[in-house]
């Protein structure tokens, strides 16, 4: 299994195309701490204010997304307009999540630079105006095709911020997160990732901090973390989500619980229930 499916298995993506075709004029766009936002300009030009310091022109068709919105605007020519698609991204984790915090808070990517994407913009408007049964699903699921592309165009082109998309983009590091993404349970040492990345201890481990921001050990203890905030959300008994993600005891996921988030499991899950 290659590593970018590991991530999206771990954590889901869901998209939400909620339009697509002709704007004119001033369209506000609010703050989401939750979802990122994809606007597909497909003929412009737009003019995006609120993503940047100042503001710019997209002229050409361009992909815009920001996995962490604050509040923005797009404004397109009050007679020609611009052929867009907009519409919300949502992995697993939520605003937590390893894929988007690797990622720079605005990417843009000319849509010539996306193999193949033509062919899935013509989809896309085709079944916009078509008005058949299952439309919505057709368009959201063509969507989430749209931001796997662009996540392959991110860890190939070193777009990435750190983090496990970073760490991913490195041919050495690649082969130790996959494993580490795959067995969270197994006991790793150093040495252990070490070998996988075919690297000495030490210099794996200034490599390994330099790429992704982070120590080994706290990578591996933050993707633990994460996978036993799903489980957790998902109904499973605390002992049984230790063992899972590596942990010996429930009282060892509740130490790296509060290292890591300042609280303990089940003072995190009523916050989540509580939203």
């Amino acid at each position: 299994m290659d590593q970018l499916t590991t991530l999206l298995n771990r954590f889901s993506l869901h998209a939400g195309v909620f339009y697509t075709g002709n704007i004119c004029g001033i369209h506000d766009f609010q703050q989401d701490s939750v979802r990122g936002h994809l606007h597909l300009i497909r003929r412009g030009p737009v003019l995006v204010m609120g993503v940047r310091p100042g503001s710019f022109t997209i002229t050409e068709p361009a992909l815009l997304f920001l996995p962490r919105p604050d509040t923005h605007r797009l404004i397109a020519d009050e007679r020609s307009g611009a052929d867009v698609v907009c519409g919300t991204v949502q992995f697993g984790g939520g605003s937590s999540n390893p894929i988007t915090a690797s990622l720079p808070s605005v990417v843009m990517v000319e849509l010539r630079r996306l193999p193949g994407v033509e062919a899935l913009l013509g989809l896309m408007f085709d079944e916009a105006f078509a008005e058949q049964d299952g439309r919505q699903a057709v368009l959201d699921r063509l969507c989430e095709v749209l931001m796997i592309q662009l996540l392959r165009y991110c860890i190939a082109q070193h777009l990435t911020r750190g983090g496990a998309l970073a760490g991913l983009a490195d041919a050495r590091l690649a082969k130790a997160l996959n494993a580490m993404h795959l067995k969270p349970e197994q006991a790793w040492r150093l040495e252990d990732m070490a070998a996988l990345a075919g690297m000495s201890r030490a210099r794996f481990a200034v490599h390994f901090h330099q790429v992704t921001g982070e120590t080994p050990a706290d990578y591996l203890a933050s993707w633990r973390v994460l996978l036993a905030q799903g489980l957790l959300q998902r109904g499973l008994a605390l002992k049984h989500v230790a063992g899972e993600v590596g942990y010996g005891s429930p009282s060892a996921l509740t130490r790296a619980f509060q290292r890591k988030l300042g609280c303990a499991p089940g003072e995190w899950l009523k916050g989540t229930q509580a939203q």
